[in-house]
């Protein structure tokens, strides 16, 4: 094949450090459209930034030369940053490590409805559950002393 031909997609979960419910409603909007620029400046293409007080789901497009580690790295630590020097809140971080699961061009459309909708699954849900629940679905060995 003379070309090369990809669909790198990601639903990416990563929450608040000791999920701590900090993300307050009236900068949440400002917080992922930040995300979604960090992640457009380091080449993805952020679809869908959503999420509640405590983490946050993206889903991402990404290049064969990208590494999710890194993407990851950056875009926490500006965000971080941007939460420290724009808002003032200086004791938010992020939790260390982050989930991440392919999506397919034919599921993207649910994965956007299942960000947008975060308000509504945590009503009835908890982060650990959600998070629980899309591992178990992934078929994603974990151990559960590492999921808080």
């Amino acid at each position: 094949m003379p070309s090369t031909y990809l669909s790198l997609h990601y639903h990416i979960v990563f929450s608040t450090k000791h999920r701590d419910p900090i993300i307050a409603p009236q900068w949440r909007p400002r917080l992922h459209e930040y995300l979604g620029g960090a992640i457009r400046g380091l080449g993805g293409i952020p679809e869908c930034v959503g999420g509640t007080a405590d983490h946050v789901h993206m889903l991402i497009g990404l290049k064969a030369t990208h590494c999710i580690a890194d993407i990851m790295r950056e875009s926490k630590k500006a965000s971080s940053s941007w939460v420290h020097e724009e808002l003032g809140l200086h004791p938010f971080a992020w939790q260390e490590g982050y989930a991440a699961f392919t999506v397919s061009a034919t599921s993207r459309d649910a994965v956007r409805h299942y960000i947008d909708h975060q308000d509504e699954h945590h009503r009835i849900k908890s982060f650990r559950e959600e998070l629980i629940e899309m591992l178990d679905k992934a078929g994603v060995k974990y151990d559960p002393k590492y999921l808080d």
